[in-house]
């Protein structure tokens, strides 16, 4: 096809450069180089128009190979594309049921270590009451015995000043002020033990207090991992 139009240009620069006829508008040109370039055109043309026709005899089957080739391209992507859909769809499942047996595991500990921390909790009370119990007893038995010697001892020292008529006067003085002396002995004993209970109570207070935050934190965090999946461990000393 290059040699028809080069040709062809090759007919035109020569008719544009021919010599004009005066008086017309016709032209003077070489009939040997016009004939020459005529039969280019002419031996050209038909191999060109049978290329051509080749081409187009063949579109159907160009056209065909094209979209059986685009199909099997099509298929074998499809194929790859299911592939990792199978495989994103197996790791997804993987990771969901490792999620779930970690949370399993998060709740059976959650539960274990709220158990182990209310038997610690009821064990230190026990305790707790039990010494504190013994220490008033012990604190009101001390207090009853040095009020009863208090109390003989004022007695004996009121016979002794009574059997002295010179000193009757003063011994009843004697013996109403160890009697209240007694008294106010009892009654500050008896208010040091009230003290020591009730600090022990308080501190028995306070640690329930912590028991049952420890406990609300743990509530809360398994909470957390049953609606949002993986979380850190749970800190139960916080």
């Amino acid at each position: 096809m290059y040699k028809v139009f080069e040709a062809l240009d090759e007919l035109v620069t020569i008719l544009e450069e021919a010599r004009g006829v005066p008086m017309t508008s016709s032209c003077v040109v070489p009939r040997g180089d016009i004939l020459e370039l005529l039969d280019e055109v002419r031996d050209a043309l038909p191999a060109e128009v049978d290329d051509a026709q080749d081409v187009l005899d063949r579109k159907d089957e160009i056209v065909g190979k094209a979209e059986h080739e685009a199909e099997q391209t099509a298929s074998l992507a499809k194929l790859e594309a299911d592939k990792t859909i199978a495989a994103a769809r197996a790791e997804a499942e993987r990771l969901v049921a490792e999620a779930r047996v970690h949370a399993d595991q998060l709740v059976a500990d959650a539960e274990a270590e709220a158990q182990r921390t209310v038997a610690a909790g009821q064990a230190k009370y026990d305790d707790l009451v039990d010494r504190s119990q013994a220490e008033a007893d012990r604190m009101v038995q001390a207090g009853r015995e040095s009020y009863e010697r208090q109390v003989e001892d004022g007695r004996l020292e009121q016979a002794r000043i009574v059997s002295q008529t010179e000193v009757v006067q003063a011994a009843h003085a004697e013996s109403a002020r160890i009697l209240d002396a007694t008294a106010d002995e009892a009654a500050r004993q008896r208010a040091e033990c009230d003290e020591y209970v009730d600090s022990k109570l308080a501190e028995f207070g306070d640690l329930l207090t912590h028991t049952l935050r420890t406990v609300d934190k743990g509530r809360a965090h398994l909470r957390g991992v049953a609606a949002g999946g993986g979380a850190a461990p749970f800190d139960y000393q916080a």
